[in-house]
């Protein structure tokens, strides 16, 4: 298993911040390895709430199907999402902090079936790409 966690700081209010972060189609905007990210259902973002993102490995994508599967505006959400290759559970937290908000940022990501052998690579790899999101995360929740 693969783990990133981060606590960054933004400007945004918790509200704002979770209503952009728990809409998961803005995964595009501020991680660079999403090579696309869209909502799957209508209606206002809510538990439930199924989002598509094209994780781009390479010249390759990965498609992952994402759940909400916590939702507590504006305090927290969690997306889970599973593959044929990976298992993800991403969760993000949200408390009012001086001019804004802190945010922490969880994602355990697991390979399954054979590509669990992978896990130990996965874990070098996954730092990588969660800094990347991190940096990501910094410029879009301070605009």
């Amino acid at each position: 298993m693969a783990r990133y966690r981060v606590t960054i700081h933004s400007t945004l209010s918790a509200d704002a911040a979770f209503a952009y972060l728990s809409d998961f189609s803005s995964t595009r905007e501020w991680d660079p390895n999403a090579a696309d990210a869209k909502r799957l259902d209508d209606g206002p973002v809510a538990l439930g709430s199924k989002f598509l993102v094209e994780a781009a490995l390479g010249k390759r994508r990965l498609p992952l199907e994402y759940t909400i599967t916590a939702f507590e505006p504006p305090r927290r959400v969690q997306f889970r999402a599973t593959s044929s290759l990976l298992a993800s559970v991403d969760e993000i937290t949200f408390s009012p902090s001086g001019d804004g908000c802190d945010v922490t940022y969880d994602a355990d990501l697991k390979g399954r079936k054979w590509f669990a052998l992978f896990d130990p690579f996965l874990s070098l790899v996954f730092k990588r790409i969660g800094d990347q999101a991190r940096d990501g995360l910094i410029r879009e929740l301070n605009k």
